[in-house]
C-alpha cells in the first residue's frame, strides 16, 4: 500500500503539465488558434464566392469538388502565388501569375486583426501587454502557415495548380509582414521617436541603444523620409487610378461592347464584373508606370508608353484592356500623364519641409531674448544638405515600394508571347526615384529657404517691437493700475482709534480732476492728521 501511495504521489498529473506549459509560453496556443482561424476565414470567404457563382451558373461543367479546388487556388492566388494551368490546347502547362491586388486586402486584414487580438492588450491599461510580442507573432504565423500548407495540398488536385516554390516564398512573407504590423500596433507603435527604447526589440539590443530624450529635435530624418515616401507612393497610385478612369471613359464604347460579348447570362457577367473590380488596383499601378515614362508591356516585345505605344495587335476582349492607349506616338494628351510624377515629387517635398522646419504657423516668442530666439530657430530647422538627403532617402523608399507594386501587379498569362504582362519592376522603380529626386530636391530647398526667411523676418520684427516697448504679447491684456488711499475710520462712519483708525479704501478715479487738485489733496492730509490719536508721552 505504501508503494502504491508513493508511486501515486510522485506521478505528475496532466493538469500540472498543462499549467507548466502555459507558464512557459503564455498566449502561444491562443495565437496559434488565431492564425488558423484567420486562414480559415479567408478560405471560407473564397469558397462562398466560388460556390455561389457555381450554383448560379446555368451551365456548370463540373461538380462541387472542382469548385472547392478553385476556391483554394483563388485564395493562394490572392497571396501572390503563381499558378499553372494544365488544361491547355497544346497540352503543355502554362503559367498564370497576375494577382488581383484587391484580393490581397482580405488575407492581410485577417492576419493583422488576429495578431493584434493575440497580444490581448486592454485599452485602459498603461502597462505592457500580457502576451509577449514574439509569442503572439510566431503563434499567428505558424497557425496561418499550417492551414495554408493543407490548402496547397488540396489545391494540387485541380486543373489550376499552385507552384510550391511560390507558396514557400509568398505566403510566409505575407503572413510575417501582416502579423508583425498587427503586433506592432497592439504595442502602441513603439518604433517611432518615443521616449525610451523600442519595446519590440530584443533585450540585449534594447540595452545597447540609448533612449530618445525630449531634446532630440522635432523631426526624425528616417521617420520624415518614411512619411514622405508614403505620401509620394499614394499620389502615384492615386494619380494612376485617375489616368485609368480617364482612359476608360474615352474608350467607354469599346469597354462596354467587350463586356457584353465576353459571356452570356447575368451570372457570367457578374463574375467578369468581380474580376474587373479585383483588377482595378493593378490597372492603377499600370497607369502609374505609364505616367512615369517606362509604361508597361502587353506581351513580349509590345510596350505601351507616353512617347510611343506599340500594343499587341490581338488582345483578348476584356473590358479593362479596352482602356489601353492607341498605338503610335503619344500626343499632348498622353504627355499630360507626366503631371502624376510631378505631383508625387511635390508631395514628397512638402512632407520633407514639414519635418525640416517644423510647423508653418510657429511664431517666435517676443518676450524671449535674442539668444533664445536664435537657439529655437537653430533647433527646429535642418540644414540644406540634410533636407536634400532626406528627399533622396524618401525617393529611394518610394522607388522600392513602386518596384514591388509593379512586380506584384504584373505577371505571365502563358508562354512565348504571353510570358509578360504589366510594368517592368526595375524600370518603374527607377523612374519613380528619378522623378522624385529631380522634382522634390529643388522644391524642398526653395520652400525651406522661404519658410526660414519668413521666420527670421517675424523674429526680427518681434525683437524690434520689444526694443521700442510697443505693444504687448498677443493674448495678454494690459496690466491695470490699482490705486488705494488711506481713509480714517470716521470717514467710514466709525470712531475707532489706534490701528483701526485707518483703512485702505479704493482711491478716486485717477482720471478725475479731484485727484490732481492740490487743494483737495492737502485737505485730505489735514483730515488724516486731525483724526490721528495724540502721541503718548
Amino acid at each position: 500500500m505504501a508503494v502504491v501511495t508513493q508511486m501515486t504521489v510522485r506521478r505528475p498529473s496532466l493538469s500540472f503539465l498543462l499549467s507548466r506549459l502555459r507558464d512557459r509560453s503564455p498566449g502561444w496556443g491562443a495565437s496559434l488558434v488565431g492564425g488558423a482561424v484567420a486562414a480559415g476565414l479567408g478560405l471560407g470567404s473564397s469558397a462562398v464566392l466560388v460556390m455561389t457563382l457555381w450554383i448560379s451558373s446555368p451551365y456548370p461543367d463540373s461538380g462541387p469538388g472542382s469548385g472547392l479546388h478553385v476556391a483554394a487556388t483563388l485564395w493562394l492566388l490572392a497571396h501572390g502565388v503563381e499558378l499553372v494551368r494544365t488544361d491547355t490546347l497544346s497540352g503543355a502547362p502554362a503559367p498564370m501569375g497576375i494577382t488581383p491586388l484587391l484580393l490581397l486586402l482580405l488575407p492581410v486584414w485577417l492576419l493583422y486583426r488576429a495578431a493584434r487580438d493575440a497580444v490581448d492588450a486592454p485599452e485602459d491599461s498603461d502597462g505592457p501587454p500580457p502576451v509577449a510580442a514574439r509569442t503572439a507573432w510566431s503563434g499567428v504565423v505558424l497557425g496561418y502557415l499550417a492551414v495554408a500548407g493543407l490548402a496547397t495540398l488540396y489545391a494540387r488536385g485541380g486543373e489550376l495548380r499552385p507552384e510550391w516554390s511560390w507558396v514557400a516564398v509568398c505566403v510566409p512573407l505575407i503572413a510575417a509582414g501582416a502579423a508583425g504590423v498587427g503586433v506592432w500596433t497592439a504595442y502602441g507603435r513603439p518604433m517611432g521617436p518615443v521616449r525610451g527604447r523600442p519595446a519590440l526589440w530584443p533585450e540585449r539590443l534594447r540595452r545597447s541603444v540609448p533612449a530618445a530624450g525630449p531634446d532630440s529635435g522635432p523631426g526624425s530624418g528616417l521617420g520624415t523620409a518614411a512619411r514622405a515616401a508614403g505620401a509620394g507612393t499614394a499620389v502615384l497610385v492615386g494619380g494612376g487610378a485617375l489616368l485609368f478612369v480617364a482612359s476608360l471613359a474615352v474608350h467607354g464604347g469599346a469597354a462596354h461592347e467587350s463586356f457584353l460579348h465576353l459571356t452570356d447570362g447575368w451570372s457570367g457577367r457578374f463574375a467578369v464584373l468581380l474580376l474587373c473590380v479585383g483588377l482595378v488596383p493593378n490597372a492603377a499601378v499600370w497607369s502609374a508606370a505609364y505616367g512615369l515614362g517606362p509604361g508597361f508591356v502587353l506581351g513580349t516585345g509590345h510596350v505601351v508608353s507616353p512617347l510611343s505605344s506599340d500594343p499587341a495587335p490581338l488582345l483578348p476582349p476584356f473590358p479593362l484592356l479596352a482602356a489601353v492607349p492607341d498605338a503610335g506616338a503619344g500626343g499632348p494628351f498622353h504627355w499630360a500623364a507626366g503631371v502624376v510624377p510631378v505631383a508625387a515629387g511635390l508631395a514628397v517635398a512638402r512632407f520633407t519641409v514639414a519635418g525640416a522646419v517644423g510647423r508653418r504657423d510657429a511664431r517666435p516668442d517676443p518676450g524671449a531674448g535674442e539668444g533664445a530666439v536664435a537657439r529655437e530657430a537653430g533647433r527646429s530647422a535642418w540644414s540644406a544638405a540634410r533636407t536634400a538627403g532626406v528627399v533622396v532617402l524618401a525617393a529611394g523608399m518610394c522607388a522600392a515600394v513602386v518596384a514591388m507594386l509593379a512586380e506584384a501587379a504584373g505577371g505571365p498569362l502563358g508562354t512565348s508571347a504571353l510570358a509578360r504582362f504589366g510594368p517592368v519592376w526595375w524600370q518603374a522603380g527607377g523612374a519613380a526615384g528619378a522623378w522624385i529626386v529631380v522634382v522634390g530636391v529643388p522644391v524642398a530647398l526653395l520652400v525651406r529657404a522661404w519658410r526660414l526667411g519668413v521666420r527670421r523676418l517675424r523674429a526680427w520684427l518681434s525683437r524690434g517691437r520689444s526694443a521700442r516697448g510697443e505693444g504687448t504679447p498677443a493674448g495678454k491684456p494690459e496690466p491695470k493700475a490699482v490705486a488705494v488711499r488711506v481713509a480714517p475710520a470716521a470717514e467710514r462712519g466709525g470712531g475707532a482709534t489706534g490701528s483701526d483708525a485707518y483703512d485702505l479704501l479704493p482711491a478716486d478715479d485717477p482720471g478725475t480732476s479731484a485727484w490732481h487738485d492740490d487743494a483737495s489733496r492737502e485737505a485730505r492730509w489735514t483730515a488724516l492728521r486731525e483724526a490721528a490719536p495724540p502721541d503718548k508721552p
